[in-house]
């Protein structure tokens, strides 16, 4: 089923029914008025409605006091070192998911690294954290539009791939699925929403909020050290958008220096009474009886 966004205040105003051309309009747009809808006749009724003037909560998206509308942006990514694009990653490769969550009364942002992961992995951990942290706030049965760059995970969703792998126990067509435990969680949280629809970017384009996802896992990943276990964190909830991302840093472990006991030094005089007594222990044993 399709939306419909109803620009009140924007570059140019209007009914559309993408929200990439809806979010052209109120991208950067001072006090952008906008909403979502699911009818055109809804949507044509809020524009020739009073509305109360826009709470302005980011540079990339702004809505009403009285809308529901979330938008929600995810990336994740990783640190293929030393192999071709695609190539198989290595145990020490660094690897990270971001999600950014904005609500009429905030914005919530949290990332979190993984050694070894794939990049399609980190682009499904990106939403399945995004829906979690959705649901602690019961926003099940709010507007929601999620922002993602993966085409891999928006076929899976779209295309009813996901629906498909599903009837065969979580396999595929061909033989096995990779991610599955993760598809098969991300089924079960998708299914919990009522009015969740996605919308594709372009990646490291000039869409604020994936660009904000994306250098916040990168960042993550600067913070990442080999043997240190990444420390969890409750996502960061605040009332203004923060134009830098919060960034995981593992706490400095305090230096520890391990106690030894030392060991006298022996003499001369004992150090030959020592080869002494080792010599006669092994003439007993005949290992000299023919030197």
């Amino acid at each position: 089923m399709g939306k419909y966004y109803a620009v009140k205040k924007g570059r140019k105003t209007g009914i559309f029914t993408s929200w990439p051309e809806t979010q052209q309009q109120v991208t950067g747009f001072p006090g952008a008025v906008f909403k979502g809808f699911k009818t055109q006749a809804e949507a044509q009724q809020f524009l020739s409605g009073d509305v109360q003037p826009a709470k302005h909560l980011s540079k990339s998206v702004a809505h009403t006091d009285n809308d529901s509308l979330i938008i929600g942006y995810t990336d994740g990514g990783t640190r293929n070192t030393g192999n071709v694009k695609g190539g198989h990653v290595k145990s020490t490769d660094k690897a990270a998911w971001a999600f950014r969550l904005e609500l009429p009364d905030g914005v919530i942002s949290d990332s979190e690294g993984e050694w070894g992961a794939t990049n399609n992995r980190m682009e499904i951990m990106a939403l399945i954290k995004a829906l979690e942290a959705l649901i602690q706030r019961d926003q099940q049965q709010a507007d929601i539009t999620m922002v993602l760059d993966s085409k891999y995970v928006l076929n899976a969703i779209e295309k009813h791939w996901l629906a498909g792998w599903k009837r065969r126990g979580w396999r595929r067509s061909g033989g096995e699925l990779l991610n599955a435990e993760l598809w098969r969680r991300l089924d079960s949280l998708l299914s919990q929403f009522t009015q969740l629809s996605f919308v594709w970017t372009k990646g490291h384009a000039d869409n604020d909020g994936n660009v904000f996802v994306d250098e916040l896992l990168n960042k993550t990943m600067d913070h990442m050290k080999p043997g240190v276990a990444q420390t969890k964190h409750a996502p960061k909830h605040s009332t203004e958008l923060s134009q830098q991302p919060r960034v995981k840093k593992t706490p400095n472990q305090p230096a520890t220096t391990k106690a030894t006991p030392s060991t006298p030094k022996m003499t001369t005089s004992e150090t030959k009474q020592s080869v002494n007594d080792i010599q006669k222990a092994l003439e007993q044993l005949d290992l000299f009886k023919d030197l």
